[in-house]
């Protein structure tokens, strides 16, 4: 499968496993002296190879091609702050957006959240979607993490590959749900920093290949 394949393939399954709906959300990942990421604004079932835009990690991209996503400074951002970033999906996913309205981290209610890479899924500020300002904020937010909410907006997650960089966008959602409904019994205990710690030492061989 060729890479622009593999993108392909990743944001048709936003949809089939609804991550998000229609055309939001977006796919990229790292190729060569920069990266592959789905264009702005079409159905991903429409989707061919050469619909997939290149674009250079100094934010260049061929102007006669499709535009690519309109959040494609923020990708570039996190593959060039984040080394071991060889894949990213943004997600509008409908619980990890219902929290995200609140502009709040989710605290480590329960030990998964470790799965983001810390004791705490942050969420970034709020900015207006393609901007400089938004990537900013998500850089903030990924500070020693690898996946955060985008306040009033959804979620954005990186991996070393598509497949786990998917993945983990489905827990973050997952949690997101959990969360939710633990807020709807009460106040929910949350674990202690000592735990986590704990946690994430262990959770580094919680999923193989």
């Amino acid at each position: 499968m060729s890479p622009a394949e593999e993108v392909i393939k990743y944001a048709n399954k936003l949809n089939t496993e609804n991550l998000s709906a229609l055309r939001s959300g977006n796919i990229s990942i790292r190729y060569n002296d920069g990266f592959l990421i789905t264009p702005s604004g079409v159905k991903y079932s429409s989707l061919k190879n050469e619909d997939i835009v290149f674009v250079s990690l100094d934010g260049k991209f061929e102007e006669k091609k499709m535009k690519p996503s309109s959040e494609w400074r923020f990708h570039k951002d996190i593959y060039l702050n984040k080394r071991e970033a060889n894949a990213i999906v943004h997600a509008h996913s409908t619980h990890a957006t219902a929290v995200s309205t609140h502009g709040k981290s989710i605290p480590a209610f329960h030990y998964m959240v470790a799965l983001a890479g810390g004791n705490d899924i942050k969420c970034a500020d709020y900015a207006t979607f393609g901007t400089e300002e938004l990537s900013q904020n998500i850089i903030k937010a990924l500070e020693n993490r690898k996946a955060c909410l985008m306040s009033n907006h959804g979620q954005v997650a990186f991996e070393k590959n598509l497949n786990k960089a998917f993945e983990l966008a489905q827990e973050i959602e997952n949690i997101c749900q959990q969360y939710i409904n633990a807020l709807k019994i009460g106040k929910p205990k949350i674990l202690s920093d000592d735990e986590m710690i704990k946690i994430l030492e262990q959770i580094k061989n919680y999923k193989k290949e």
